[in-house]
């Protein structure tokens, strides 16, 4: 008997059998096992379950929210205003944060339990749609320097350190369009053990301007510095830097030729401490230089390092095919400055009374307002989106005909870009 010839026995057999009697029912079941060759148990389950054919699917109770729209408006606020980190970062951030949150938005005992008890899984899912992601990659401007290559040890094994004071520094360049002349370059180093980070801007990419800018930072540091890693570059690759490591004893190391890996650390921050805040403009002025360096010195060093937690990697462990990373739980460089017990006590000190005095959500308006006077600073002639408005003004015109200065070829519609310069939600948005 075939499937489709067995299929419609049961469905002759089911309704016979499920109105039949006890002695009855064997008999029928008895047949129905011979004829179907189905095993006796088997039968049972089919003749005493659904009927045959399509059953109506019962509608699944929806669980109802455990976290109401208050909260997560709440939620989306905070993390709009931290610069959207990361969920687990977010999560760790919230029980710092909340002296100033019950200040701002009036929190009952019911939201402030639940702002604390909600998950880092449940934040990803209540931002999901809130959440967009926006990326740009543009090419660095390092080039090697000749000297000193013998006399700079090369790093090549991974960080491992358990003190504060090594660092990986490194430059961002604010070059816009055009690598001609001189233009802001952006100064970063960040401590390996504290992920604590300071920002400079220059003009140029000089020797010396690399050397004071590293004297200033190294001495508002909370702990001594012990260690510089960077690339090859010429602005680090120089007599001046080794005489002033030299002088201090710290540790100079420089990474392989283009291997960034050798420079994880600094790389990241170019992009989330920099990059993302200030976006791909050219800044070539004295003025210019001015406003990044009262933005870096002052209120962005504050926001990152006093109250904006991070994760550190622990270890990483493979899993048949997939690499299962452990971190750390999040905390912010200065609780992990103060944890490590090498902190300058005097200057940790005056950290402390600074981030009780300060709120997070005013720092945080300050910053978008310096900013947006950075931006008022940008050269518009070389920056990206002079480009993207002459691309727009070619593009309207293929109605009209071919664009004669693409040499006879219609224009290529141009990439999007953001309606406002880059502000620092805005910039930020689509990174946690």
């Amino acid at each position: 008997m075939g499937s489709k010839a067995r299929w419609e026995y049961f469905r002759a057999v089911y309704a016979r059998y499920r109105k039949s009697g006890r002695e009855e029912k064997r008999l029928i079941l008895n047949e129905f096992c011979r004829n179907a060759g189905y095993n006796r148990k088997y039968a049972i389950r089919l003749l005493n379950g659904p009927p045959p054919g399509p059953q109506a699917e019962r509608p699944r109770r929806a669980r109802r929210p455990r976290y109401g729209h208050q909260l997560v408006s709440i939620l989306a606020a905070i993390w709009r205003a931290a610069g959207y980190p990361w969920s687990v970062r977010l999560k760790a951030l919230l029980p710092e944060w909340l002296p100033w949150i019950r200040q701002r938005y009036r929190l009952t005992p019911r939201l402030e339990e639940q702002l604390l008890r909600i998950s880092a899984r449940q934040i990803d899912r209540r931002l999901q749609a809130k959440k967009k992601a926006w990326r740009r990659r543009v090419y660095g401007r390092t080039k090697p320097g000749a000297l000193l290559k013998h006399h700079i040890p090369v790093k090549t094994d991974s960080w491992d350190v358990k003190t504060p004071g090594f660092a990986e520094i490194d430059l961002v360049s604010h070059s816009g369009n055009s690598a001609a002349g001189e233009f802001a370059q952006s100064l970063n180093l960040t401590d390996i053990h504290t992920g604590w980070t300071e920002s400079r801007a220059i003009l140029g990419r000089g020797q010396e301007a690399v050397r004071q800018a590293l004297d200033e930072i190294a001495g508002g540091l909370p702990f001594r510095l012990q260690g510089l890693d960077s690339d090859n570059g010429s602005e680090f690759v120089n007599w001046h830097l080794k005489r002033w490591c030299d002088r201090r004893q710290i540790q100079l190391t420089r990474g392989r030729p283009y291997k960034k890996d050798d420079n994880a650390h600094i790389e990241q921050k170019n992009w989330t401490h920099v990059r993302k805040l200030l976006g791909w403009e050219r800044y070539d002025s004295v003025a210019a230089v001015a406003a990044m360096n009262d933005l870096y010195r002052q209120e962005l060093r504050w926001w990152l390092n006093l109250y904006l937690p991070s994760v550190k990697l622990v270890k990483k462990t493979r899993v048949g095919s997939k690499l299962r990373r452990v971190y750390d739980p999040a905390r912010t460089p200065l609780q992990r400055v103060l944890a490590s017990g090498q902190a300058d006590t005097a200057r940790v000190a005056e950290l402390q009374k600074l981030r009780r005095a300060l709120n997070p959500f005013e720092l945080g308006e300050r910053i978008d307002q310096k900013l947006q006077r950075v931006y008022a600073l940008a050269n518009p002639r070389l920056s990206p989106k002079a480009v993207a408005h002459a691309q727009r003004k070619s593009e309207s015109t293929k109605n009209r005909g071919f664009d004669r200065a693409a040499g006879g070829k219609r224009p290529q519609p141009p990439a999007p870009f953001p309606q406002t310069p880059y502000p620092r939600l805005a910039a930020m948005a689509g990174y946690f």
